[in-house]
């Protein structure tokens, strides 16, 4: 899985934004991120797979792999629901 083409983040503040600046004139597609919404984001600029994404949170916060899976999968699953994974 990996981000579809076509989107740049941008900081403003302590937020992130995600916006599809292929589909900003049709609904102004702009996604909302927090600092690990971000860093997912990140990963997913590149090819990977859910159990990369998982060892990567596990890493980086420090959490157990349930929970990091449990946060990797809702968050997945909000990509793909805004259309924002390829």
């Amino acid at each position: 899985m990996k981000i579809q083409e076509g989107y740049v983040v941008r900081k403003i503040g302590s937020k992130f934004y995600a916006v599809s600046v292929t589909r900003v004139a049709e609904d102004g597609a702009m996604i909302a991120l927090n600092e690990t919404g971000a860093f997912l984001w990140e990963l997913l600029t590149e090819e990977t797979d859910m159990d990369a994404v998982v060892q990567a949170l596990v890493r980086e916060y420090g959490i157990d792999e349930a929970t990091a899976r449990k946060d990797a999968e809702a968050y997945i699953q909000m990509l793909r629901e805004v259309g924002a994974l390829a």
